[in-house]
């Protein structure tokens, strides 16, 4: 017995010699620097950072192959603790989140009987699956399968629905999709997405210029829930109080379910969801991205300045507004009526905006109280224009020099400044765009006794919006078609007492597509009226382009707008970016938006030192998905669509509150169950939000 415990004593003692000479022989550093730094992580392995787990992200950190910020999951506390040890720069961290691009799932049509292997893998290996649809979501599961997080689940749909609570982005579910529909993304590359050929787009989303996820976002509404519709809607577009008034809603155009019945009311039900955040006294909270210290003036404090600030500002950068009227908003606040955009509520939705962090400066007008000069020696790097098209265009015939003589921009501008306005008792209106009728309905609701819009072809090809027209035509406003001005005819005080014109016939199409009038000789006819306002059509005021300056080697087209690379809004001077008005031309606000969207993307490619592309494929203009364009839809039940509430007009008329009022929550869900919630290739015929419930049970 004593011999075998010297035996293992002395066993023992010979391996711990041997161990400690084979250390010293064989002995790895290892830098503390690891652990500490492994201490910090968040200690889940899940890859996301791309490194073999945390262990790896540390070694990487420390050896300067990763930065500080490498882990997706830990706060700026922790990075900057990390930045310490190492003694590098904390820099910034985006959190990655999954998302499913297709609603499709199971509603896609099979080309064939698949017996295979339940595996997204396996069947899209067979000519790309057995669905219709090229790109859209096989349905079985691999994603789900692959998240050790229980962050995916696949829903009734027969398509992924993300846990986002859960979701630690991974990205193990993007690493098994065959089809890419499982995207792993930061939230500036969901803000910055430009829709594409490749992308899963019911019609309605590749024709609004702002490229709002529509069918997402009534989906939500049909749910109730109205927060996350909101931040759909943010997520492409800021101002979603003021498109849900003024927007012409284009996108309505192109709903499916007008090829078979009305369209879906899109836009009520964008202003219907708008409304509620207003009206619940709070708002719903917008991140931002860590400061990156860029900082870019903004030149123009309207719908184009006020998105370019805004998606600036959610990507981390400091842009600041200079706007030259007393109040920020542009021709939102100046341009459009009380009556269709209420002040109160444009003022909400720019502080929503402002309290970002955004700074503004009002009563700032380019080249008298600042210059570009001015703006760089200030340190701003980059420099955005959105001035708008505040030149009115002139009658250009005699006595508009006259006393009574007024431009439409002008006038509105006036009245919305609240300035006092020298209007007689009879008007008329020249123009037929939406500003005519903006001035003509203002007058109406000043009282005047007689009202006229004179256009110098028929109702048909006016190109205000078709519900403007109506309204007007309500109103009591008298339309004098076929008629272009030839003289204005004054008193012996040089007051205007009469508007001469000559009647027109329409002769052949002009480039437009449009029948050009053609006068009808010897038809002079006298309107009597004391004061005229042309609104015939507006363009940018550039005039603080002057000579000499940095400025001068902008290049301007000949309609007197900034010439800029249409993918990125960026002009030939590489700091320097331009969109809406004083970019396309007069335009919708929403066509500001998007293109100002599409500016923000360019710029922070621009503040971050990366090239600056465009997106191959992007849907730009009116290109659409050929594959999605539908002449008939089956299975379709009409029903009516929901009446947008209004003032009567016999009270409407006397006052200059809002006429279109907000539809209720119950004709808003049953408006949302109108939408057939499209896909690229899907629909859903016949479905109602009973029905789903009733089959979910």
């Amino acid at each position: 017995m004593l011999a075998t415990i010297m035996f293992t004593l002395g066993l023992g003692g010979t391996c711990g010699i041997v161990l400690s000479a084979a250390s010293k022989i064989f002995y790895v550093y290892e830098d503390p620097r690891i652990a500490q730094v492994e201490g910090f992580l968040a200690g889940a392995n899940c890859g996301g950072c791309g490194f073999p787990g945390c262990s790896g992200a540390a070694e990487a950190v420390v050896s300067g192959k990763a930065s500080p910020s490498v882990c997706m999951l830990v706060g700026p506390d922790n990075v900057a603790a990390i930045a310490a040890i190492t003694g590098g720069e904390a820099g910034t961290a985006e959190a990655l989140k999954s998302y499913n691009e297709c609603i499709g799932g199971n509603r896609a049509s099979d080309r064939y009987t698949y017996f295979g292997v339940n595996r997204c893998s396996a069947v899209a290996s067979m000519y790309g699956g057995r669905r219709d649809c090229t790109i859209g979501c096989l349905g079985y599961g691999d994603c789900v399968r692959a998240c050790k997080f229980d962050a995916i689940e696949m829903g009734p749909e027969g398509y992924p629905v993300i846990n986002f609570e859960k979701c630690v982005g991974c990205g193990a579910c993007q690493t098994v999709c065959p089809k890419t529909i499982i995207e792993v993304t930061p939230m500036s590359i969901r803000l910055t997405h430009l829709n594409t050929e490749s992308d899963p787009l019911a019609p309605c989303r590749q024709t609004c210029p702002a490229e709002i996820d529509i069918p997402r976002y009534i989906d939500h509404i049909r749910k109730g829930e109205y927060e996350a519709a909101v931040n759909t809607i943010r997520e492409r577009n800021p101002l979603l109080l003021t498109c849900g008034r003024v927007c012409p809603h284009p996108c309505e155009e192109m709903c499916r379910r007008a090829i078979e019945d009305d369209p879906v009311s899109i836009n009520q039900l964008k202003r219907f969801v708008a409304d509620i955040e207003m009206n619940s006294g709070k708002r719903y909270p917008i991140p931002c991205n860590p400061d990156t210290g860029k900082r870019i003036a903004v030149v123009g404090g309207g719908p184009a300045g006020l998105t370019v600030a805004y998606f600036l500002r959610r990507l981390g950068h400091h842009p600041t507004i200079y706007e030259s009227m007393p109040k920020l908003g542009g021709m939102l606040r100046y341009g459009i009526p009380e009556y269709r955009l209420p002040k109160k509520v444009l003022d909400w939705e720019i502080d929503g905006i402002l309290n970002l962090g955004i700074d503004h400066h009002v009563n700032a007008e380019m080249g008298f109280d600042f210059d570009l000069a001015s703006l760089v020696g200030a340190g701003y790097d980059a420099v955005f224009f959105g001035v708008g098209a505040w030149n009115d265009y002139n009658l250009n015939i005699p006595g508009e020099e006259l006393d009574g003589c007024l431009t439409g921009i002008n006038f509105l501008a006036k009245m919305g400044k609240g300035e006092k306005v020298d209007i007689g008792k009879r008007a008329a209106v020249v123009g037929g765009g939406n500003t005519a009728i903006d001035c003509a309905r203002t007058l109406v609701r000043m009282g005047l006794e007689k009202v006229y819009l004179v256009y110098r072809r028929t109702r048909k090809e006016m190109p205000a919006n078709e519900v403007e027209i109506v309204a007007a035509d309500h109103e009591g406003i008298e339309f004098v078609f076929l008629a272009a001005p030839s003289k204005v005819i004054g008193d012996e005080n040089g007051r205007v007492k009469g508007l001469e014109y000559l009647k027109m016939e329409l002769g052949e199409p002009d480039a437009s597509g449009r029948r050009r009038p053609v006068p009808v000789e010897g038809s002079e006819t006298v309107l009597e009226i004391d004061t005229i306002i042309s609104a015939i059509g507006q363009n940018p005021d550039l005039s603080f382009k002057k000579e000499g300056t940095r400025l001068d080697d902008l290049e301007i087209t000949r309609w007197n707008t900034f010439e800029v690379n249409p993918e990125t809004c960026q002009t030939n001077v590489p700091y320097i970016f331009a969109a809406g008005d004083s970019q396309t031309g007069p335009a919708t606000v929403v066509e500001a938006i998007g293109g100002a969207r599409r500016s923000a993307r360019a710029m922070d490619q621009f503040l971050r030192g990366k090239p600056v592309v465009g997106v191959p494929g992007a849907l730009l203009a009116s290109k659409k998905i050929k594959e999605s364009i539908f002449e008939r839809v089956k299975g379709i039940k009409q029903s009516e669509r929901t009446q947008m509430p209004e003032l009567p007009v016999k009270e409407r008329i006397k006052t200059f509150e809002e006429v279109d009022l907000v539809i209720s929550e119950k004709d808003a869900e049953k408006e949302s169950n109108r939408c057939l919630n499209c896909c690229r290739l899907c629909y859903d015929p016949d479905i109602t939000f009973d029905d789903k419930k009733k089959s979910a049970a």
